[in-house]
Formats: structure tokens, C-alpha cells, sequence
């Protein structure tokens, strides 16, 4: 029988297809116990399945490439250092030497005393490390009774789930699923992220989807609206059939913006800049006529490995980025690494207590000068191949631009010295994600040569919300009041200089929110390559003057309701062909 549900669009497409059900995740096994003479071989059952599981995981590793060894790469990363960590390990062998357990059953008392440890801290962060341990613990339980732990998509499945980690997602995509439903997540969280960059159609946020779907039912889904249809009808039918002739015309349009220019109807030209970590991100950059490079992430380089990389090797991925955009500008941001991110190399800090607030990005490298650098060093060389810029993330105050303006000044006259080309002067930008950088930024303007607001971070810092965090997913939004009005600020301030001004984070790569950023003075956008045509096609069917003239309406809304009333009352109309 029809049945119709809602949930929240995270990455859009339609799909139509057979539910394939995914019941929430529990480790239920029965107590065990095993005879004393018998513990030693357990034990060596149960290590002997950890050990299976990390070479899984360092198999799946090697395999990614471009925008998923980011992604999913970090979190396999994790799930590696979890399987490493001595609390864990100690555990286990205790409940089996000493309480004769079965590993099975060491496994689940284990999980919940973990658990327990985690759900008692007050960083949200940690809190919602719970998953991962689940997703660890059920790999080793299945590696224990040989069967698959990942589940296996089947081409044509519409997966409903109560959470999907972005590990799964890349390999469920691969194997031919057509989209995603989950009961709760978040159109922010780092798997609704990866999913609009696959293209696959994700809807977050349905409650009432597991106690509805039953497996094999037939789903028509919406990501854009979030609309869910179980056994549609012909009527269904026919506006699903309608949607999809809609998204292909709209495809058809985009592929001809590749080499058009981003410029408003009043002639204004919008620079739009991609995001990039890999050479196949470069490649598309190129191909769909970005305007350089607006962030070049090099936490890869540190995370592939368990080695440092030295000056020659970050030079040569720095020359092979600089020589891949022919000339355009690539702006390449030192390394922003901390507790919060999986880490072989042993550069971060382990058990940071708030690593959110912690030892990372510029206070990491500020920490550890020999290692910016050696950054820096391959950088500047690599300014001699094209333009280059440097970022520095994390900043929150004049002293760290200072300091790391001195250091590249040093380090532009050693190479000097050296016989090395380099650019005669390099442009030194910050990242403003942090508050306290946003607010004081007239105080250290003039030291900078161009900023790039940093969205991601700044909503998390500015509304004390971890996006990540399924429970806060109403309250973590750009769309709230205090973020324009600071947005707004930080631009009047680069402009009043004749500064550079981008934005990046999750609000640049959606086109439905780019009147907003043009309306409060951004001219620059730096986003991931795959929503870049999208974006141009709203740039060439907004007035700037129009939306400029509006900005005053927009900054005196006093909730997130006015905000989105604005934006629907601006959107763009987009010819059809």
C-alpha cells in the first residue's frame, strides 16, 4: 500500500528502487565462558581476528583515490589506531586470561565499557566517537565467524539505515546502490558530504522510515526534497519519470557552462575556485574551468603513512599541483592536523581532551617550526613552476601571522641563498574560522595579503555545535543570524583594504545559498569541484546590484525562518533550454 514519508535532502538525485533494510547495529551475544586450559587459544582466535581486520583496512586504504582518500581514508585511519589502542587490547586479554570469556562475549563487555567511558565525557566530539567503536567491534565479530563484515550493496537497492559512516558509503556506490535513507544523521555531516560529491541521492533524518520500510518494498526517493514514496502509484510513477527528464536536461545545461564565464547579469565576475587534495581533483578543477585553486588541503601527505614526508617529497606534489593548473593560482594551505584527526605519523597529540580546541592546524606547525619549515620551504619552491599563495588555517590572532610571515621571509632568502627559484614574494593568507580571528581581524588586516572564511569551522566555533553531532543537526546552520552578521563584517573589513575575500566550508558548494554570500560582498567561492557548475549557473542568473541592495534586509532577519524567507524570495530562475 502507498505511503508517503519525509525526511531531510542531503544530496540531490532521484532514485527508484527495492529497500534493502539495515536494521540498527547491535552486538547481541550470549554470555560464554571457556575452560582455563582453553583461554590462551581463544585469545589467540580473537588476535588473530583483529589482525584480519587491519589488513581489511589497510587493503581498502591503498585502494581510494581522489576525493575519497580524504574522506573515508580518515576514518579508516581511526578505525586502524582503534584496533591499536591499549585500552581496548589490555581489555580484551583481561576478560579472557582472567574471567574466561568467550571472545565473542570479551568483545561485547568490552564495547559497553567503552561505550559507557565515552557517553560519560562532555565533549561532543568523543561522544560520537561511539560509532566508530561499534563499526570496529562488529568487523572483528564477523572476522571471528568468517563471515562479511561490510554490508554488500546490490545494484538497484535503495539502503534504508539508521546511520551510514562514510567508510561504507564509497564502496556501497561502487557496487551499484541507488541511494541512501537514513533515520537520523545530518545534511552536514562528513557522510552527507561525500554523498553529494558521488552524486548519490542521500535523504537524512526520516524517523519514521525503519518502522515503515519493510525489505523489498519499492522506494521512490527525493534527495532534494527529502520525499520518501513506499510501493508508489502510477501517478508516482509519472512525476518520478518527469524528475528524471528534468535532471537530465539540467545536466545537459550544466556540461555547457564548462568554459563559460561566472559572471552575474550585471556583468560582475564571481571567481570560483576549487577545492582540491588529489591530482584527480586538479584534473576536474581544470576541466570545468575553476579559476585556480582556493585550498589545497596537504593533510594527506602526513596522513598516507607512518613517515613524515620530507622537503622533496611535498615539493614534488606541490610542483605537480602548481604545473596541473597551467598557470592559475593555487593556494596551498599548511597543514591542519590534530587529535581530531587520524594520525600515523605521531605529529598530533593523542587524547587531547577537546581536540576540537586543541593542538592543531597553525598551532601545531607553531609548535613544531622545524616542521612548517620544511612546508615552507617546499612551497616557495615550488612557487617557482606558477602562482602559489599560502593559507594558514586555524589563526585566531596577529602573533601566529607574524610569526609565520617571518619565518617564510627567512625561508625565501635561504633558498635564495641556495641557488633555488622561487617567486620573489609569496602572498600569506589566513584562514578565519575561528572567532577570535574574525572579530580582531582589523587589528591584523594589514599583515595579510588576502583572507578565506572558513564556514565549517566558524559555524561549529560561533555556535558552539558539533556538526557531526546528529543531535545538534538543527542547531549547527549557517543560516543562523550571528554567522552572517559576522560573515558580513570580516568582508567590509578585506574590502575596506582591497583585500582578497573567499569563503569555503560546505555553504560556497551549494548553489542555493550563493545569493546570500553575494549579497553579503563575497566575490570569491572556493568549494569542491563536483557542485561548481551549479554554482556558476546561479552566479549568471543573479543582479549583484539587486542582491547588494537586499543586504540590509538579510542582516536585520532575527532567526534562521527570515533568513530562508529571504533566500526564497532571491532565487535564481534558470532559463530553460
Amino acid at each position: 500500500m502507498r505511503q508517503g514519508l519525509h525526511g531531510q535532502g542531503a544530496s540531490r538525485g532521484s532514485a527508484l528502487g527495492r529497500a534493502r533494510v539495515r536494521e540498527p547495529h547491535a552486538l547481541e551475544v550470549a554470555e560464554a565462558r571457556v575452560a582455563p586450559a582453553e583461554a590462551e587459544a581463544e585469545l589467540a582466535r580473537l588476535h588473530a581476528a583483529i589482525e584480519q581486520v587491519r589488513g581489511e583496512i589497510r587493503a581498502m586504504r591503498d585502494q581510494l583515490h581522489g576525493a575519497l582518500a580524504h574522506e573515508v581514508g580518515e576514518f579508516l585511519d581511526l578505525h586502524t589506531l582503534l584496533l591499536e589502542d591499549p585500552e581496548l587490547l589490555h581489555g580484551l586479554d583481561e576478560l579472557v586470561r582472567s574471567g574466561l570469556y568467550g571472545a565473542d562475549y570479551a568483545l561485547r563487555l568490552q564495547r559497553d565499557r567503552l561505550a559507557a567511558v565515552f557517553e560519560g565525557m562532555d565533549d561532543a566530539y568523543f561522544r560520537s566517537r561511539i560509532e566508530d567503536i561499534d563499526h570496529v567491534i562488529g568487523r572483528v565479530h564477523a572476522a571471528l565467524h568468517d563471515h562479511e563484515a561490510e554490508l554488500q550493496g546490490v545494484a538497484g537497492e535503495i539502503l534504508v539505515t539508521d546511520a551510514i559512516a562514510p567508510s561504507e558509503i564509497g564502496r556501497l556506490h561502487s557496487q551499484g546502490v541507488l541511494g541512501i535513507v537514513t533515520s537520523g544523521g545530518s545534511m552536514l555531516s562528513h557522510t552527507a558530504i561525500l554523498a553529494r560529491s558521488l552524486h548519490l541521492p542521500l535523504i537524512v533524518n526520516a524517523p519514521q522510515a525503519l518502522g515503515a520500510i519493510n525489505d523489498g518494498d519499492v522506494l521512490v526517493i527525493d534527495g532534494s526534497t527529502g520525499e520518501i514514496v513506499i510501493e508508489p502509484g502510477p501517478s508516482d510513477l509519472r512525476v518520478y519519470r518527469a524528475r528524471l527528464r528534468e535532471e537530465k536536461r539540467e545536466r545537459k545545461q550544466l556540461r555547457r557552462l564548462r568554459r563559460e564565464p561566472s559572471k552575474t547579469l550585471d556583468g560582475v565576475d564571481i571567481r570560483l575556485y576549487a577545492n582540491a587534495e588529489s591530482r584527480e581533483d586538479v584534473a576536474e578543477a581544470h576541466a570545468l574551468g575553476a579559476a585556480g585553486i582556493g585550498l589545497y588541503r596537504t593533510e594527506f601527505l602526513f596522513l598516507q603513512g607512518r613517515e613524515v614526508p620530507d622537503e622533496d617529497a611535498q615539493f614534488r606534489a606541490y610542483r605537480d599541483l602548481v604545473l596541473g593548473m597551467t598557470g592559475r593560482t593555487v593556494t596551498i594551505r599548511t597543514l591542519d592536523i590534530g587529535a581530531d584527526k587520524a594520525d600515523n605519523s605521531g605529529l598530533a597529540l593523542r587524547n587531547e581532551p577537546n581536540p576540537a580546541l586543541g593542538l592543531r592546524g597553525v598551532r601545531l606547525s607553531m609548535a613544531r617550526t622545524g616542521l612548517l619549515e620544511t612546508q615552507l620551504r617546499a612551497i616557495a619552491r615550488a612557487s617557482g613552476y606558477g602562482p602559489v599563495r599560502i593559507l594558514v588555517p586555524m589563526v585566531s590572532g596577529r602573533e601566529e601571522v607574524i610569526a609565520v610571515r617571518q619565518l617564510l621571509t627567512r625561508v625565501l632568502k635561504d633558498l635564495a641563498r641556495e641557488g633555488q627559484e622561487t617567486a620573489a614574494q609569496i602572498a600569506l593568507g589566513a584562514m578565519i574560522e575561528v572567532p577570535s580571528a574574525a572579530i580582531a581581524l582589523p587589528t591584523f588586516a594589514r599583515d595579510l595579503d588576502f583572507i578565506s572564511i572558513g564556514t565549517n569551522d566558524l559555524v561549529q566555533y560561533l555556535l558552539a555545535a558539533d556538526r557531526n553531532n546528529d543531535a545538534l543537526g538543527d542547531l549547527y546552520s549557517p543560516l543562523h543570524p550571528a554567522v552572517l552578521r559576522l560573515v558580513h563584517s570580516v568582508v567590509r573589513v578585506a574590502r575596506a583594504r582591497g583585500m582578497p575575500a573567499s569563503i569555503c566550508g560546505e555553504i560556497a558548494g551549494d548553489a542555493r545559498f550563493t545569493p546570500l554570500l553575494l549579497a553579503l560582498g563575497i566575490e570569491e567561492l572556493s568549494l569542491h569541484p563536483s557542485p561548481l557548475l551549479e554554482v556558476r549557473r546561479a552566479i549568471r542568473a543573479l543582479d549583484l546590484g539587486h542582491l547588494r541592495a537586499r543586504a540590509p534586509a538579510l542582516l536585520r532577519a532575527r532567526d534562521r525562518a527570515g533568513i530562508e524567507r529571504w533566500l526564497d524570495a532571491v532565487q535564481p530562475v534558470h532559463a530553460a533550454d
